[in-house]
């Protein structure tokens, strides 16, 4: 071998070494804190499961999880910010099911919704509750929906946002009964339930975890439940479908990566998920804030992501919403 071809030898194979990630790159992961984003303000349902998986998935994973709100648009915020984030497993968001609304509803997003995306494992699997002030002359969901008969437009419902779930819960309500609702979205978290309580807007229709302390105070008097039957932690209140048959709406949290993070990466967070959702304690805290852990593998929970979409992109068009 000549001198030159010896030079050239070196530096193509130290070029080469440059290129590939350090060998601890992947095999220790976590070596430093994981920053876990949510899109919605503080004490909403995702804020608070966000807090409570965070606590026991630093357990397993033997570094802190930090939860960052990136709250505004409807979640838009947070997801954007983790689609174009690093893909090495250091920033994950929880995602809502406003994510597969707003893919439906939205005509353009700043991410592909599937294809930018690692999915590690669905979380939770709830219902919604909706429900009015206390003082609401309404005593019952047929009550109401008469009154909005009558006042078309005039019987407000409030939301963490437009795109949200939630939103998508009052619209549905009201094309299913043949009423007119009117939406008046808020930014996230308590808000919504404490213009409901106030008296500035009618309809609640939000989780389980957002209104049962509230309903428990007695401000706010919960008329219907959105799963197919009462829910195990009230099941004094009649599901929706009693008053309009068929109406059914579950909704879940999951966490997803940057796409492009490495398997390693998600298969261990995928784990610490596991670990923390079997935890006796984790469900019985879900249990009373309405919520069921939903534990899932990364393929499942992208299946699930795409199932979605798929039906409330064909609800957008049968309710005959208009897109955002």
């Amino acid at each position: 071998m000549t001198a030159f071809t010896r030079r050239d030898f070196v530096v193509a194979t130290a070029s080469a070494l440059a290129l590939q990630p350090p060998a601890r790159a992947q095999s220790d992961y976590p070596s430093h804190p994981i920053q876990l984003c949510h899109g919605f303000g503080a004490g909403g349902n995702a804020d608070v499961v966000s807090r409570l998986l965070a606590q026991k998935m630093q357990e397993t994973l033997k570094q802190p999880v930090v939860v960052d709100i990136k709250s505004g648009a409807g979640g838009l915020i947070a997801t954007d910010f983790v689609a174009k984030a690093r893909p090495d497993g250091y920033n994950i968001v929880m995602l809502t099911g406003a994510h597969t609304v707003s893919a439906a509803l939205r005509k353009t997003l700043p991410y592909e919704p599937v294809k930018d995306f690692a999915f590690v494992s669905t979380v939770t699997s709830f219902p919604f509750v909706i429900a009015v002030r206390a003082e609401h002359p309404a005593r019952n969901l047929a009550e109401l929906l008469a009154t909005a008969r009558q006042a078309p437009e005039r019987v407000t419902f409030t939301s963490v946002g437009v795109g949200s779930t939630q939103h998508m819960v009052g619209e549905l309500l009201g094309v299913s009964a043949g009423v007119r609702l009117l939406h008046v979205p808020y930014r996230g978290g308590g808000a919504p339930v404490q213009a409901v309580i106030a008296g500035d807007v009618d309809i609640l229709a939000d989780t389980l975890t957002v209104a049962t302390p509230h309903i428990q105070s007695g401000r706010l008097r919960a008329l219907a439940v959105t799963s197919a039957q009462p829910w195990p932690s009230m099941p004094e209140v009649p599901a929706v479908a009693s008053v309009l048959k068929g109406f059914e709406i579950r909704s879940w949290l999951g966490l997803a990566a940057p796409g492009g993070t490495p398997p390693q990466a998600i298969e261990r967070l995928d784990r610490s998920v596991r670990a923390a959702l079997g935890d006796p304690g984790v469900k019985a805290t879900l249990a009373s804030l309405g919520s069921e852990p939903a534990p899932s593998s990364p393929v499942q929970m992208k299946s699930m992501i795409e199932r979605e979409i798929k039906r409330w992109s064909e609800v957008v068009a049968q309710a005959g919403i208009p897109r955002q």
